[in-house]
């Protein structure tokens, strides 16, 4: 890359890239449970989606202290929230409780949504204006 402009650009063009992963591994889990599909099923993209999530946050929380961003400590927050709703789906899910798997699943898929339009665009702004 020849200058920061560059680095700005494939940094939001790979999160972008990284947000439609998630959102399809999100939107997989919601139709999966739909669907009535088997447990093992819907365990696979329920660990599919954690590992995901966790590794992408860690590298968008990175990539917001390289670049000194001023609301990362809330951005962090959601991110934390996120996981901790996602860790106890898994475990309503390993204890059998999949009734609840459903509507936890679709306001996740509501509230990743919202913070993707929201504070990640926040975010993708503040890089590309060069902060």
């Amino acid at each position: 890359m020849s200058n920061i402009s560059d680095f700005n650009s494939a940094a939001n063009a790979e999160t972008d890239r990284e947000h439609e992963v998630q959102l399809g591994l999100l939107q997989a889990l919601c139709s999966a449970v739909r669907d009535n599909r088997d447990a093992a099923s819907i365990g696979e993209i329920l660990d599919q989606l954690i590992a995901y999530s966790e590794a992408h946050f860690m590298s968008e929380e990175l990539l917001m202290r390289l670049k000194s961003y001023d609301d990362y400590e809330d951005h962090v927050d959601e991110h934390i929230h996120m996981l901790d709703v996602l860790n106890q789906i898994a475990a309503d899910h390993a204890a059998g409780n999949s009734s609840l798997v459903a509507g936890k699943a679709e306001a996740v898929l509501g509230f990743i949504g919202n913070h993707i339009a929201t504070r990640d665009r926040r975010f993708a702004d503040f890089v590309r204006s060069g902060m």
